[in-house]
């Protein structure tokens, strides 16, 4: 691994980090964070094993009764299933972010003259790894059992780079639970009562005219569903619609909310 670049020592005081050194902290740590994924092949089950288990589960259960058949039912699910898969290895970056701070990673970083966001963003980059993963393994799945995105391979590509920016700006949500959580398994706990919700009470697996109108009203505006949509929109249609600007749209409202707000929580624990 390279060497992480530090700023010059009269900076330390002032708190001042240049733009090049954040940018390059960041790569480092991200770099870290991927050599601890490969020597912990386990923390990549959420994103290798799920998508191949909740893709053939979902469709032959579900597809006969939502759509009729399980064929009509692909173009439905799969993406949805990849805004779920996403979402759920949000989790695990709030998780992990807890066990490292439990553990006493972070308090090395105290003495070293970094940018404070680099510490937050770095895992969070490596993770765009596991919502790629993710990603082309469902659509992988989805083809193998009879799927056929009408977008082509521009659309795939296309909705795999929206539900990748989907899940880094979800993820700074579940960051803000690792930092403020006591422990990892209470930020789990958390995070899974967020998450569950969020997945469920989406497009995701149902269209949304088929719920009451309270549910209804509360899933159209969900942002889950919001990014599902605009991956369908991609995937099925290799359209770039209203829907794609929505979606990108919340990414930005989530990620200016929920990073200052990681950042901040996280220089007061440091």
């Amino acid at each position: 691994m390279s060497a992480m670049t530090v700023t010059d020592p009269a900076d330390v005081g002032t708190g001042r980090v240049g733009l090049t050194d954040t940018l390059s902290q960041t790569l480092t740590l991200a770099w870290r964070a991927t050599m601890k994924m490969r020597r912990s092949m386990e923390v990549m089950f959420d994103v290798t094993i799920q998508p191949l288990v909740f893709t053939g589960m979902f469709a032959y259960i579900f597809g006969g009764a939502i759509s009729g058949d399980v064929e009509s039912y692909l173009p439905w699910i799969i993406p949805g299933l990849i805004g779920q898969t996403v979402l759920t290895a949000c989790v695990a970056t709030g998780v992990q972010l807890r066990t490292d701070m439990d553990t006493g990673v972070f308090d090395r970083f105290k003495v070293l003259p970094i940018s404070r966001i680099a510490p937050l963003a770095g895992p969070m980059v490596a993770d765009l790894l596991r919502y790629f993963i993710a990603s082309v393994l469902t659509f992988a799945v989805g083809i193998a059992i009879g799927y056929r995105p009408g977008g082509g391979v521009l659309g795939v590509a296309g909705a795999v780079v929206l539900a990748m920016l989907a899940g880094w700006s979800l993820a700074w949500i579940f960051t803000l639970f690792g930092i403020v959580g006591r422990n990892a398994q209470a930020v789990q706990g958390i995070s899974l009562l967020v998450m569950f919700p969020l997945t469920f009470l989406s497009n995701a697996f149902v269209p949304t005219e088929t719920m009451p109108d309270g549910l209804r009203a509360f899933a159209e505006v969900n942002p889950v569903s919001l990014v599902i949509t605009a991956i369908r929109d991609l995937a099925n249609d290799g359209a770039v619609t209203a829907d794609v600007g929505w979606a990108l749209l919340g990414c930005g409202v989530v990620i200016a909310v929920f990073a200052p707000l990681s950042v901040r929580a996280f220089n007061r624990r440091m």
